[in-house]
């Protein structure tokens, strides 16, 4: 079984150097050379919608698996433990109805943060209508209002 090896970076080499897996967790990205040898460089964008990378302290781990559709390859495979992994082969029909549904469940996760923030948005704005409200109550609005009577 074929392994790679990773290195954590602070920026992705421009060059990368075959069975090399490059992290660069202040970019939230991972690159390596495609694992089938073609060279072709594959940057995996560590998100809460795309990939996920587990460190163990001694091996790294991503996933979903890495489909490398718009390769000429068109490689598919697993990084696990630091070994690759070989999945079989997709066809188009596979490909494009992988893609839709990476498509929708970012559209679903981006929407529920969108919900959520709205909800919290409304919560902060309900309770600075409540601070108001007491602060017009206060000794401070009370001035002010007599200010404005004059």
């Amino acid at each position: 079984m074929k392994t790679v090896r990773h290195e954590f970076v602070e920026y992705i080499p421009e060059k990368l150097e075959e069975g090399v897996v490059y992290i660069s967790v202040s970019y939230g990205t991972v690159a390596h050379s495609c694992c089938c040898g073609c060279g072709m460089e594959v940057s995996t964008p560590l998100s809460p919608t795309d990939w996920k990378l587990t460190y163990d302290g001694e091996s790294i781990s991503l996933y979903p698996s890495i489909g490398n559709w718009n390769f000429p390859c068109k490689s598919h495979y697993w990084i696990t433990n630091n070994k690759i992994r070989w999945a079989g082969q997709w066809n188009n029909k596979e490909i494009k109805e992988g893609q839709q549904q990476d498509r929708f469940e970012k559209a679903v996760y981006y929407e529920k943060k969108r919900s959520t923030a709205s909800k919290e948005d409304r919560k902060l704005v309900e309770e600075t209508k409540e601070e108001s409200h007491v602060s017009a109550n206060g000794i401070w609005g009370k001035l002010k209002k007599w200010l404005a009577n004059l």
